[in-house]
């Protein structure tokens, strides 16, 4: 939405329960009434007065305090993925405002409910420069699906009850609400009321049957049908809903990046990934398929490669609760818009029981193909040299596929995404739309306090974890059990890549001198070890799964190993690489 609109006032009258008390208090009730008992953040001047009524409600709202803004925003990304609640985080004014935009802009793309809020010099100084004033509602427009700017305590109440409902609701997303410092500080008869709707903001489009009855038809006549599925399966918690279709019909699945984990890995109508580094099958295939059928995903350019050569054979349906992202990308024959576990359901009713061997059979022949040249050299490399792919490969062994992988970007998180076996939803927490590096870290820590029974792993490159390492004194001060698991190749690994493959081997600025990162998380009171010969690394990986709280696991890979397949750019999808 990212608009200034003014929340819409609710009449209410008062009640016997009404109280007079301050704006800042009104904010930490609003969140408890909003079921918020865990936020991530960092104090400041502008913010002050919430802090200080945070001081009552302890045993209420944990607060954790990150070393970073950004590093908050993310962690509230990761808690919202790992358990499905809104997210989060608390910011001063200025620096404490816009050190967030990242992580609003990552929670944005990827669709993922988080609150912010952030503090503001005094309503008297809007507009004046004033010390740590920032326009943080012009700025952060762009990035979030709502923003508004408080400027009197009374209009508190149903600014927040509109952002945790915009945020949660529809297509998820992240929203800001801007408090000045008077308006913290100034009192209001507080009576709070959920918002259940908002004037011309559709929740959930209603579901025209037509549609499905067409979209039905298609699929029961395809010889050829094939699913791409992403997040919004996740988002409408249609994981069983979805499962039931492609069982019904009998359709190769395929995921995105950020599907990934809505279907168990070995479920036997899983064929794999899609996009630049996928499986060969998945993407070769979709310029083969008669009827292709795009579910809570949006074909992003990753997932179509050139759009001028994407699947123009195909008649497509999209299940998609954004009318934005109908025909934005791809021409669609048939758009049923909905919710997907709706749509799902609707459509399962009229399709027809069916199988697909022969057409399934051209996905498993490509597999064969993809272990031979690619897969069984990374999980089992005839080189002296470690890949990431073998530690990964450990690490299912150790774990039955049951924890929470959360990646940060790079080749890593390519590595990590295509061969990390799942057996239950919300277990992929990555950065996919904005590809933020750093993001990993931070969203580990969120994960593991947003669902403690799990164990969550943050596989990380020695890029990215530097952009954000300051977050292991969070992890340390939070007890969180994240298992740090760095894949150290001592490169800017994917860009080196494309620059190896593209641009001659000019390795320009790509090429890391690393610290000492055993030091750095023994500086962390983090137990430690380090990696670099095959012999040890199965009893190092066993020690580092089981261990009883926060572990820090360096692996050193090959430099210049690649990640392969790959789409290059500006190629369609059927012209993937294998080598």
């Amino acid at each position: 939405m990212g608009t200034v609109e003014a929340p819409e006032q609710t009449s209410k009258s008062k009640t016997s329960n009404t109280e007079r008390i301050t704006g800042a208090e009104a904010v930490v009730r609003i969140l408890i009434e909003e079921g918020v008992d865990l936020a991530f953040g960092y104090p400041g001047g502008a913010i002050m007065p919430v802090y200080d009524s945070l001081y009552d409600y302890q045993e209420k709202i944990h607060h954790v305090l990150a070393r970073h803004e950004q590093g908050a925003s993310h962690a509230a990304q990761g808690y919202a993925r790992a358990c499905g609640k809104v997210g989060v985080c608390l910011a001063t004014s200025g620096p404490g405002a816009t050190n967030l935009i990242t992580g609003l802009a990552d929670a944005q793309i990827d669709s993922t409910p988080v609150v912010c809020i952030t503090g503001q010099v005094a309503s008297s100084l809007l507009g004046s420069d004033a010390f740590q004033e920032t326009d943080v509602i012009g700025i952060s427009m762009p990035v979030t699906k709502w923003n508004y700017q408080v400027t009197r305590a009374e209009e508190i109440p149903d600014a927040l009850a509109k952002a945790f409902y915009l945020a949660r609701s529809g297509r998820p997303g992240p929203v800001l609400v801007d408090i000045t410092k008077d308006a913290q500080f100034g009192e209001l008869d507080f009576d709070y009321i959920k918002c259940t709707s908002v004037r011309s903001y559709i929740e959930k489009p209603k579901l025209d049957l037509s549609k499905i009855e067409e979209a039905a038809e298609l699929i029961n006549n395809a010889e050829r049908p094939y699913i791409l599925f992403g997040q919004g399966v996740i988002l409408a918690q249609a994981e069983k809903e979805f499962k039931t279709f492609i069982e019904k019909t009998g359709i190769p699945s395929a995921w995105t990046i950020m599907g990934l984990s809505a279907l168990e890995t070995d479920h036997p109508l899983n064929v794999g990934m899609l996009g630049m580094h996928g499986n060969y099958g998945p993407n070769l295939l979709t310029n083969e398929c008669d009827v292709l059928i795009a579910i809570g995903m949006r074909f992003d350019d990753r997932v179509t490669g050139n759009l001028s050569k994407y699947a123009k054979q195909a008649k497509v349906i999209h299940l998609e609760i954004d009318p934005a992202e109908i025909d934005k990308n791809v021409k669609t024959t048939v758009a049923v818009l909905g919710d997907a576990k709706e749509s799902l359901t609707e459509l399962t009713k009229l399709v027809k029981p069916n199988s697909h061997e022969e057409w399934l059979q051209r996905f498993r022949d490509c597999d064969k193909q993809e272990w031979e040249k690619v897969i069984d050299e990374e999980l089992h490399p005839k080189s002296e040299i470690l890949s990431m792919g073998e530690v990964i490969r450990i690490i299912n062994d150790k774990t039955g596929g049951d924890h929470i992988l959360v990646t940060d970007v790079g080749q890593h998180q390519m590595v990590a995404c295509r061969y990390t076996k799942f057996t239950q939803s919300k277990s992929n927490i990555t950065s996919g739309g904005l590809g933020t590096m750093g993001f990993g870290l931070p969203a580990a820590l969120g994960a593991a306090l947003g669902a403690p029974e799990r164990t969550v792993i943050a596989v990380v490159g020695d890029g990215g974890f530097q952009m954000t390492l300051q977050e292991l004194a969070t992890i340390y001060q939070t007890k969180a059990k994240v298992k740090v698991l760095l894949l150290n190749n001592e490169f800017l690994g994917m860009v080196r890549q494309w620059q190896q493959l593209f641009f001659d081997k000019r390795y320009s600025s790509t090429e890391m001198i690393n610290p000492d990162f055993q030091t750095i998380a023994k500086g962390f009171y983090i137990p430690t070890n380090k990696v670099t010969e095959r012999y040890n690394l199965e009893a190092a990986i066993e020690e580092f799964v089981n261990h009883d709280g926060a572990y820090f696991l360096e692996v050193m890979v090959g430099k210049e190993n690649n990640v392969f397949p790959m789409v290059p750019s500006g190629s369609g999808v059927a012209e993937i690489r294998l080598e």
